[in-house]
């Protein structure tokens, strides 16, 4: 059940800076979550829960997480790690796919495999300027 880890993104009220935190199903069910870290409570935000999805990227990093943005493929091809809810699966979803269906959960795009190498340089969160230069390239 440890293998099971979820990243929270959350945005402090005050001053909008971005906060990450990641936990396994154990360590929730340890302990309540607002004694894990000050980032649940009221001066804090949640904007998003994110799936760890088992991979690891060419650089032997271990969180690839719904909503990282990666290059892939051999032509560093710029895509999103996204959930496809029809598909019960991750998916890689191109930059110009993504903003083209973002919310439907229905996704355009690559099955994620190990045999795909990706590297990990951002998340939507954080980076979101990343998808913007992607798809002006596009």
């Amino acid at each position: 059940m440890n293998s099971i880890k979820i990243r929270y993104t959350f945005r402090h009220k005050g001053s909008g800076n971005i906060e990450m935190k990641w936990y396994s199903i154990g360590q929730l069910e340890e302990r309540a979550a607002a004694k894990l870290s000050p980032v649940f409570s009221d001066e804090y935000k949640l904007i998003s829960r994110d799936l760890y999805t088992g991979l690891k990227d060419k650089n032997g990093r271990e969180k690839v997480y719904e909503m990282d943005i990666v290059k892939f493929g051999l032509s560093n091809q710029i895509g999103v790690i996204c959930y496809d809810i029809h598909q019960a699966k991750f998916k890689i979803v191109p930059v110009q796919f993504y903003h083209a269906n973002a919310g439907r959960g229905g996704w355009t795009g690559h099955s994620l495999r190990k045999t795909v190498p990706m590297e990990v340089i951002g998340n939507i969160y954080q980076n979101p300027d990343l998808l913007l230069e992607a798809a002006e390239e596009c």
